[in-house]
Formats: C-alpha cells, sequence, structure tokens
C-alpha cells in the first residue's frame, strides 16, 4: 500500500511516523486556536505524547487496512495531515479527511493533495467512491471537495460535538465514473 509520494516538486505525502510526532504537535500546537473550531479532537490533543498515540492509531489502521495517515510535507516541513479515515474494501469506499497549519492554508496544498489522493484511491485501490465531510460552517474545507468537483449529497445534521456545540457535517462524494469524466475533460 502507500508509503510516500511526490504530489509536487515541493509537497510529499509520508505515512505518518512516531519520529514525526514532536512536529506534529507543534504544529498543532501554534494552530490550536484555530484548529479547534473544526477538529474534535484538538483540545484532547495537549501532549507530543497524545500525538505519539495518534500515530500509534494510524499505524496499525494501516497495518489492518482500514485507512491511512499522512504528513504532508511542504518544503519538508510538516504542513498537516491528510488520509483516510475508513477504508471499506467490502464496498469499495473511502472516507478523506484532513488538516493544515493556519500559516499553510490558502496556497492550494490541500486541494492538491486530495486530488493526490483521490487518484491514488482510484487508480491503485480500485475503489468507486471517495467521501469528503466537513462541518457545513466550514467555508475553507467545504471549497476543497467543490473545487474538486466532488457532488454534495447532503447534510449529516449535529454530526459531530465540536466546543461544547454540535455541527452540522456535509458529505461530498465523488464517484470513479465521475472522475474518469473530469480527468478526462481536464486534459482537453
Amino acid at each position: 500500500m502507500f508509503l510516500q509520494s511526490n504530489v509536487d516538486s515541493l509537497i510529499v505525502l509520508s505515512l505518518v511516523e512516531l519520529k514525526d510526532a514532536e512536529e506534529i504537535f507543534a504544529l498543532v500546537d501554534t494552530s490550536r486556536n484555530y484548529l479547534r473550531d473544526w477538529l474534535p479532537w484538538v483540545d484532547f490533543n495537549t501532549t507530543a505524547e497524545d500525538t505519539k498515540t495518534f500515530i500509534l492509531s494510524a499505524q496499525q489502521q494501516y497495518v489492518s487496512k482500514s485507512g491511512f495517515h499522512c504528513c504532508i510535507r511542504y518544503k519538508t516541513e510538516i504542513a498537516g495531515i491528510i488520509g483516510f479515515h475508513r477504508l471499506d474494501w467490502t464496498n469499495k469506499t473511502a472516507e478523506l479527511g484532513y488538516w493544515l497549519g493556519k500559516q499553510y492554508q490558502g496556497q492550494g496544498l490541500m486541494t492538491k493533495c486530495c486530488k493526490f489522493l483521490t487518484d491514488y484511491t482510484f487508480d491503485h485501490l480500485k475503489f468507486n467512491r471517495v467521501e469528503i465531510r466537513a462541518a457545513s460552517s466550514n467555508v475553507k474545507s467545504c471549497a476543497i471537495p467543490q473545487r474538486l468537483g466532488f457532488i454534495k449529497e447532503g447534510i449529516l445534521r449535529d454530526a459531530e460535538w465540536i466546543n461544547d456545540r454540535f455541527v452540522d457535517n456535509v458529505v461530498y462524494s465523488m464517484l470513479l465514473q465521475d472522475w474518469l469524466k473530469i480527468t478526462i475533460l481536464s486534459s482537453i
């Protein structure tokens, strides 16, 4: 399965490793106020040990082939995390999730990474469907699947508990047949 790949000349995706824990934690810590508006786990990630626990869980997911998580390295620095929260081999469906440190926002990094992993899902895993879920009020996160041509399927009401409140999630999907059409049209 996936180990490491170049998205472009400045962006590399590599599986999370224990040696990354300090750098990932530092990125979470410097972006904490920004990230906590959208991610329920931020308030529970208070030490590098918490980040190590996440990495060990991600490694177990990789071994069991139920998902995987990558560091997004931009100019060699970790800029964020992207990965599959869920790989459903029976139904050929993947659920993609992501976050970036505040200082890396607005540069197109996440759109490129999502496109890369969507390609990977269809080309290498031979799946039929990729889902992205985002808080409905998280405009930046919702813009990524929209930009890539994902279809908005609906709203999951009160789907996540974040910072003492429920937030709705928007579900976006891309099917292999639609991705092939988009890929063909973009190459013309």
